[in-house]
């Protein structure tokens, strides 16, 4: 028959293992009402509550299972290793605890920036930053957490000393193993603090493009526009060249070309532009221009260049452009349609002694009639250059603007009073303004 005292103690253990469990709960949701009380009309209250709430109670629970057992069992002989167990249990409680308590400061400075808004560089720089940060501290607490709970075993701590003597050769074997472990983890801190990339950010990598999804001490994740995911290294990103479509913002300029027969109005194509762009969602009304960039092999290249507040924006109303562009060359102006003109009858030896030109393309040929009608009508003057036409780099306060920008960093010398040039060139030696190697040919192509 047991003895009496030993169910008096369970009996205790009981009652003390009770009074424990209702404690945690009060006490946790006495804490929560404080909280929300004291952060009214504030977001940061529910987040500490959903951060801390299981982490804070787990710390209570074994505070008071371990405080029920050392009353109803004190100076029993298997304390020792269950009280052992308990301390390991409470600092692997505490540091998530703690971890959980940063990850909450941490949301709550993200919380500030958000980052469905039009101009969110800095809020996808933090964004960044914060990411990378709260891994790094976790990995660390947790590294801690670890070392605390090895520390209280008594073995670990009488081997602590050989263990520091030899811990630079083991530095140095790790290093060579982990080498690429480590590169990867420098270059995540190095990413998220040179800003070279960002959580949001456009990118062109491995001639994919898609956005940053997410960055971590290892790898990045990019998300193609296709919905592919394109896992890479963070090495990759500081030791290979890419291009980061929003690194000072999200506005591209975009170009449509179209090879065109010589005999297009380039005036009416602008106005059929304007037509096109005027009240477009899509374009955001910044850039608008429509030059001849090319004019040999018996066709015209036209090139269309229109800006948009955003990549996506800017593909959609390229291809819009491109579209209605082809249509009203077909309906409006079919005499632009490229062709492939041949001279027949140039070579009359050629002819007599019987040889044949295959010819495939579509061949025009002039009546001499008209030719010589031609020739009779006076030649019209060419239309005099105003300068009212917008270009790229001239006619509008943008354009004047995008040229300073390739011009003033080259410092011009002033000619000397002897320099030929200077007396052949006019006042300043120039015979016009630079064009800083001439225009682009559209970042978004």
């Amino acid at each position: 028959m047991p003895d009496a005292s030993a169910w008096e103690t369970m009996l205790v253990f009981a009652i003390a293992l009770v009074i424990a469990v209702i404690a945690t709960f009060i006490v946790s949701a006495i804490a929560s009402i404080i909280v929300r009380a004291a952060a009214r009309r504030r977001d940061w209250a529910g987040i500490l509550i959903r951060r801390a709430r299981w982490p804070f109670r787990t710390v209570l629970l074994i505070g008071g299972v371990w405080g029920s057992i050392a009353l109803a069992f004190p100076g029993v002989a298997w304390r020792p290793p269950v009280d052992h167990a308990f301390l390991i249990a409470m600092i692997a409680a505490g540091a998530w605890l703690v971890a959980q308590l940063f990850l909450f400061l941490a949301d709550v400075g993200v919380s500030r920036y958000r980052m469905d808004v039009a101009d969110n560089r800095v809020a996808r720089r933090v964004h960044t930053q914060f990411q990378i940060v709260r891994r790094l501290v976790v990995v660390v607490i947790a590294i801690l957490a670890v070392g605390a709970i090895l520390l209280t075993f008594p073995g670990v701590r009488a081997v602590g000393a050989s263990v520091l003597a030899s811990a630079g050769i083991a530095s140095i074997v790790a290093g060579l193993a982990a080498q690429s472990v480590l590169a990867n983890v420098f270059a995540g801190i190095q990413i998220a603090f040179s800003e070279a990339i960002r959580v949001d950010d456009v990118v062109v990598v491995e001639e994919e493009w898609g956005r940053i999804r997410e960055i971590t001490l290892t790898y990045v994740v990019v998300m193609t526009w296709d919905e592919r995911t394109v896992v890479l290294p963070c090495t990759y990103f500081t030791t290979k060249p890419f291009q980061n479509w929003t690194k000072y913002h999200s506005a591209l300029i975009g170009s449509v070309e179209l090879d065109v027969d010589w005999r297009i109005s380039t005036d009416a194509m602008r106005e059929e532009l304007d037509r096109l762009l005027e009240g477009n969602e899509l374009f955001d009304g910044r850039t608008k221009v429509l030059q001849v960039t090319d004019a040999t092999g018996g066709l015209v290249r036209v090139r269309v260049l229109v800006s948009a507040a955003d990549s996506a924006a800017l593909w959609d109303l390229r291809c819009l452009v491109r579209e209605e562009l082809v249509e009203w060359l077909r309906e409006q102006d079919a005499a632009a349609l490229p062709l492939q003109r041949v001279l027949v009858g140039a070579e009359p030896a050629r002819e007599r002694s019987g040889e044949v030109r295959d010819v495939e393309e579509p061949v025009e040929v002039a009546e001499p009639r008209e030719e010589a009608a031609a020739e009779r009508e006076p030649r019209s003057e060419p239309k005099p250059v105003t300068g009212s036409r917008a270009g790229l780099f001239s006619g509008t306060a943008d354009g004047e603007q995008r040229a300073s920008e390739f011009t003033q960093a080259i410092p011009v010398q002033p000619p000397s009073e002897d320099d030929p040039s200077r007396r052949a060139g006019g006042p300043d030696g120039l015979e016009g303004k630079g064009e800083g190697g001439g225009a682009p040919d559209g970042s978004a192509n």
